[in-house]
């Protein structure tokens, strides 16, 4: 299907947006998480193009052909959340539907925490609210041990050097890191290897974590998200334990789960009919209104 291509200025950066779909259709904005770029939803626009709605996904800033400060504060998760608010006016819609992976998803945790009015309804794959994320790396032993690599990411200029070597294997393996390795191709790889190799990319990427970690974060316990909320979970997740998804939910008024047992991190990759299913139920039954409302 036709998916086009454009820049947008917002919130003081200019963004590369992918967009599909009827122009006066419910908006859907997809976030990647680290290290993808807008390409990782490409399976997705078709199924949700068809089904009505008006897709958008960004290339988040620091990320492949959108802008990429330099400095740690510009990837505050406040700066993160206007990014995606600033997309939505300038489609001069007031609320909208998340779905996001990862960091993706983390930012629409944080729309929902902080901008509840904007957010019709969030779809979370693979990551928990930021404030349960972080307090579980302090607190929980598991998760302490999965997270190290977030420690790693602090320190300056050495993680850029390491990431880079031999062709950015290191980000190449985790991206393979799927229930079939297979699935990612040579010029999938080739691709990420582009967006990689971009001025400032690796840093801008890397400063979405080193800005969480210095971030002054509300406590989990005080949390209440108002919109409803889809949570997907890959149990085979290398990187967070299922006790933080189950967290999450806690904090919400409306929410359900879906937990895919042979899914890893990358459950819209790992199981994308499953997914695409799971969230067309969700975004068609949770507001009671059609995508061309």
């Amino acid at each position: 299907m036709d998916v086009e291509l454009s820049h947008i200025d917002v919130n003081g950066v200019r963004l590369h947006v992918a967009e599909a779909g009827p122009k006066h259709g419910r908006l859907v904005i997809l976030l990647h998480g680290f290290p993808e770029y807008w390409e990782a939803w490409q399976r997705y626009f078709e199924p949700l193009a068809a089904a009505g709605y008006r897709v958008l996904a960004p290339d988040q800033r620091g990320y492949n052909l959108s802008d990429k400060p330099s400095n740690v504060a510009a990837y505050d998760l406040n700066s993160l959340a206007r990014d995606v608010l600033g997309l939505a006016d300038h489609f001069e819609r007031r609320r909208f539907a998340i779905v996001g992976h990862d960091w993706g998803a983390a930012v629409g945790w944080w729309i929902a925490t902080c901008h509840a009015e904007r957010l019709e309804q969030f779809v979370a794959l693979s990551a928990p609210h930021p404030s349960v994320w972080r307090e579980a790396m302090q607190s929980h032993p598991e998760q302490r041990r999965k997270s190290q690599y977030v420690r790693f990411f602090q320190l300056p200029r050495l993680p850029e050097a390491l990431l880079r070597l031999r062709r950015f294997k290191a980000l190449a393996d985790a991206v393979r890191q799927r229930a079939r390795p297979d699935t990612v191709t040579a010029a999938a790889l080739d691709r990420y290897r582009a967006a990689w190799r971009a001025p400032g990319a690796l840093t801008g990427m890397l400063n979405w974590y080193r800005a969480l970690w210095r971030k002054d974060l509300p406590a989990s316990a005080k949390l209440r998200i108002r919109p409803p909320v889809l949570l997907i979970w890959g149990e085979r997740d290398a990187f967070a334990v299922r006790a933080l998804a189950e967290a999450s939910l806690l904090l919400c008024e409306s929410s359900q789960a879906v937990y895919l047992g042979d899914a890893t991190h990358w459950v819209q990759h790992d199981e994308p009919e499953r997914c695409i299913e799971a969230l067309l139920d969700f975004l068609g039954r949770s507001t009671g209104q059609s995508p061309s409302d």
